[in-house]
């Protein structure tokens, strides 16, 4: 039985200030009409693009919170993980999705590891393995396009075909995940654009969702994005409405946030367009590859 209200597992960590992970992913999915529970696997003072940042490891905890969860026969129609610590932490997801698994259930895998074609600092060559069996238990997994090279152990490109693009999509689908939907594939070039292409693999679909590049790195649109994409399937919308809606509401946050004199680090400025989520589909720009 579904809940009363649709309840999502958001297992990120939760950074004080600076505007990614949970802090981001909270107030956009309640206010598109989802419960977060959230299972934080790190507590930091801000997120790890600030130098000197402090951080409370959760790890040794997260099996009693999960255990607790259980006693109480908690359900969730969507189990959302985000950015992993470690490999223990990555196994810890696996046994939840198992443990917490139902038929009519969505689960979404962000891998998230590195960005402009570098692997994080604190990610190592084993987790990306462990990654790599974490993503077969994902309906929907959400790499951007440096994950994306990483997880097939492919170079990172600084340009990429539709073609090619496609070809990445269906050789992610083959390692598990129902819906692969790849996020800032670099553009042809002199095109001032990014795209998000997505494959769905029951359906054989591609999707191309394309936005504009502007100058600047906002922490915190990845969990955006794929929070927004979360809410608006769970509301009933189309797989590609709902990436024409992430996409959208992303683009609108950095431009809305990108004429203030403001530091890139401190995110965009949800509080801002928060209510562009009740906004009502009047177009999409989606294309069909």
């Amino acid at each position: 039985m579904r809940n009363l209200v649709p309840r999502v597992a958001a297992i990120h960590d939760l950074s004080g200030f600076g505007r990614s992970s949970l802090t981001v992913i909270i107030p956009i999915l309640s206010n598109m009409g989802l419960q977060v529970c959230p299972l934080p696997t790190a507590v930091l003072s801000t997120h790890t693009a600030y130098d000197g940042f402090k951080l409370v490891d959760l790890t040794e905890h997260l099996e009693d919170f999960i255990a607790h969860w259980e006693e109480l026969g908690v359900s969730f129609d969507v189990i959302y993980s985000g950015f992993l610590g470690s490999a223990n932490q990555i196994c810890i997801v696996e046994r939840f999705i198992e443990k917490f698994r139902r038929p009519d259930q969505l689960i979404v895998v962000d891998p998230v590891m590195g960005d402009d074609g570098e692997l994080y600092k604190s990610f190592t060559e084993e987790m990306i393995g462990e990654m790599r069996k974490l993503i077969k238990y994902a309906d929907i997994i959400t790499p951007n396009i440096t994950e994306a090279a990483m997880l097939l152990n492919r170079e990172y490109p600084e340009q990429m075909t539709n073609d090619e693009a496609k070809e990445w999509c269906i050789e992610l689908a083959k390692m598990g995940p129902k819906t692969v939907v790849i996020t800032s594939v670099p553009s042809e070039p002199n095109s001032k654009s990014t795209s998000v292409i997505s494959f769905d693999s029951e359906h054989k679909r591609f999707w191309k969702v394309s936005c504009s590049y502007i100058p600047a790195v906002f922490p915190g649109t990845g969990d955006g994005f794929t929070s927004v994409l979360i809410g608006s399937l769970t509301q009933g919308f189309s797989l590609p409405i709902a990436l024409d809606r992430a996409v959208n509401f992303i683009s609108i946050g950095i431009r809305s946030t990108f004429g203030f004199p403001h530091s890139e680090k401190e995110g965009i400025l949800i509080e801002k367009i928060l209510d562009n989520l009740k906004a009502p589909i009047t177009m999409s720009s989606y294309e069909i590859l």
